[in-house]
């Protein structure tokens, strides 16, 4: 695609919940407010936790490597948006161009996964916004080069952050879009460990700025996100199911994903809002995150670098359900596709709303020492490996992806196996860093496995 250009849901379960009310005159509460040292102190200390926490987000120094502070920065330094002609443009790319077509706003779409679904989406017809903050998580070059391939297709993308709510309200008055593909989030597990916020801000308080404008729009548009196969966490059954738990966390990424099901949860509750979240598993590809361990072992075996490979306890193989990125686009079509529509208008549900949420894995986990092997062989380079211990900083030994209810309800049907995936995504890398010896790259440089 791009590189030739190129059972049943988890189900809530909602406890009763047990009031205790006890009837009091209001002087007394008053009287015994007055007289409790205890309740001053919680007062006091809770007061003071939040002042804190909000100075920990609005108020601590920015520093070049913050991406939280990046992602501030973006909502004062944005580029200039508004006008005529900018207006002609988003009409234009969100103009739908087939027969019973769909408006998409697209956030994240100068990211892997937004890139490759906004072009599919434009070839086909369908109206296409993009949105995205660019932000220097990894090298914007590469945003700036995905952006490049977008307008060639024909797709505008608006340079904001999702957490700007005039920017966002400004788009749903200029284009009444039938569903927004929210794709922007904070990526990788391990970068949580030295920016907590820039996952509070981008997964949590992101997604509820876009589910805030979308749910008071009129039409209400269908919601598709991509959540994460990390929200399994430390579970142990495979393959990983939709109505397995998904409680126990091993990251603050995996836990700002679940946060977000929750979330997408209460605005379908409230607001009618029919929302559809993906747990992508492992995604790769042409185009793809160099902070991902492909593109990062492709980029140390060609520099003759050692590459750390990680095993977990009595020396157990680490393991993916590695996804090529045709496959994840064909399931984010077939769910927009498949969204259903929201019941509510201007913030007011008038029926219930599909809230559903769907794995798209390959279901063929590949150990992670097979996959170098195959690097090996395409780049005709023997890499010089390293084998350590699993460190303790959010990573799973093991994904395995059930996509029987993908399959049975989108009509997801993966069809790329890692050879061939991985052998496009050398063709392109060759093309993209022409030298092999480009000092492009994510953020940090540890070539270790994920």
């Amino acid at each position: 695609m791009m590189d030739s250009l190129p059972s049943t849901p988890g189900k809530f379960k909602v406890d009763k919940p047990q009031y205790h009310y006890h009837h009091h005159h209001p002087r007394q509460l008053i009287l015994r407010w007055h007289h409790s040292p205890l309740l001053s102190k919680l007062a006091f200390w809770s007061f003071l936790a939040i002042a804190l926490l909000v100075a920990f987000f609005f108020l601590s120094p920015t520093t070049p490597n913050s991406s939280s502070a990046s992602g501030r920065r973006s909502l004062r330094n944005a580029a200039p948006w508004g006008g005529p002609d900018w207006e002609k443009r988003v009409r234009s790319s969100a103009r739908v161009r087939r027969p019973g077509g769909i408006s998409v706003l697209v956030t994240g779409a100068a990211g892997f996964v937004g890139t490759h679904v906004s072009t599919a989406l434009k070839r086909r017809g369908d109206g296409v916004l993009g949105l995205d903050n660019f932000n220097d998580y990894y090298d914007p070059s590469l945003k700036r080069a995905r952006q490049a391939l977008l307008d060639r297709a024909g797709v505008f993308v608006v340079e904001g952050d999702v957490n700007d709510g005039p920017l966002l309200l400004k788009l749903f008055d200029v284009v009444p879009f039938t569903h927004v593909m929210h794709l922007a989030a904070q990526a990788g597990v391990r970068y949580a460990m030295t920016n907590p916020s820039s996952y509070v801000h981008s997964n949590v308080a992101g997604l509820v700025s876009v589910l805030e404008v979308a749910k008071s729009a009129d039409p209400q548009p269908a919601v598709v996100w991509a959540s994460s196969s990390s929200v399994y966490g430390l579970n142990s059954h495979v393959p990983f199911s939709e109505v397995d738990r998904t409680d126990r966390p091993a990251s603050l990424y995996a836990a700002t994903k679940k946060a977000g099901e929750e979330i997408a949860h209460v605005y379908n509750h409230i607001y009618g809002l029919a929302i559809t979240g993906l747990r992508f598993f492992t995604v790769y590809g042409p185009w793809g995150r160099p902070d991902m361990a492909y593109f990062f072992f492709t980029r140390d075996i060609l520099r003759s670098k050692p590459i750390s490979i990680f095993e977990g306890p009595d020396h157990a193989t680490v393991a993916r359900d590695f996804t090529y990125i045709d496959d994840i686009t064909s399931g984010c079509l077939a769910a927009l596709d498949n969204a259903g529509k929201s019941t509510g208008s201007g913030g007011k549900k008038r029926g219930s709303a599909p809230l559903r949420v769907y794995n798209l894995g390959n279901t063929s986990p590949v150990a992670v020492s097979h996959l170098v092997s195959i690097l090996e062989q395409l780049l005709k380079v023997k890499a010089v490996r390293n084998v350590v211990k699993m460190p303790r900083n959010g990573d799973v030994q093991f994904t395995h992806a059930n996509i029987s209810l993908a399959q049975r309800e989108l009509g997801y049907h993966p069809t790329t196996d890692l050879n061939t995936g991985l052998k496009k995504f050398v063709r392109w890398y060759l093309e993209y860093y022409p030298t092999s010896s480009s000092k492009k790259g994510s953020r940090g440089g540890s070539s270790s496995a994920i």
